[in-house]
């Protein structure tokens, strides 16, 4: 698919943003990245300034993300009709691996520059996370093995999702696995604490 100007200028803005940094990156740079004439001004016609890209590419994400969240419940649901539940597990924490290690550039972007932005904090914790968290306790309310469950999911969601994002930002932030455990590992580890966290499942009828 043929990429727009905005686009690209809003893409090569954060990959050069989660690289060499918001504030060592210059306008001159994401034109040149972006297939514009360097310092001719080409990104003044789609934005105000370089923090109005930087927030078009976060709140982008956060739109994408509530989007997508809707789809993998969606496709969850469909394609764990005949599965048992730690193999619906399992597939719930690779949708969620999945969907973290995507924003990999987005996550450096925010542990090097966002603190100075509270506004972009906060779209990233209601727009990215948050959905997330949401995702899991609407999973698991969804799951027939705890349709009259009496659970905090919101604890539960916490715990588990908590893992999910901790897995793929020790790597971004590290440079290597926790404890190097592989991600196979990691899933098979994270259903086993999903399932002894959780009541025992009812039986389905």
């Amino acid at each position: 698919m043929t990429r727009s100007t905005r686009e690209r200028i809003i893409d090569e803005a954060l990959r050069l943003f989660a690289e060499r940094g918001y504030a060592a990156t210059s306008v001159a740079e994401i034109e040149a990245a972006s297939g514009l004439s360097p310092g001719a001004g080409g990104l003044y016609r789609h934005f105000k300034s370089k923090y109005e890209v930087l927030a078009a590419a976060i709140n982008e994400h956060a739109t994408r993300t509530r989007s997508q969240v809707a789809e993998s419940l969606a496709a969850l649901n469909t394609m764990e009709a005949a599965a048992g539940l730690e193999e619906r597990l399992s597939l719930l924490c690779r949708a969620g691996l999945a969907k973290v290690r995507e924003e990999s550039e987005l996550t450096r972007v925010f542990f090097r520059d966002l603190s100075q932005f509270p506004e972009l904090v906060a779209v990233v914790r209601e727009g990215l996370l948050q959905p997330m968290f949401d995702a899991i306790t609407t999973w698991f309310r969804a799951q027939p093995e705890y349709a009259d469950a009496k659970v905090d999911w919101t604890g539960i969601a916490a715990v588990l999702g908590g893992s999910v994002v901790h897995y793929r930002l020790f790597q971004e932030t590290v440079g290597e696995m926790p404890g190097h455990a592989e991600k196979d590992q990691f899933v098979t580890a994270w259903v086993r604490l999903a399932v002894g966290l959780l009541p025992s499942p009812a039986p389905v009828s």
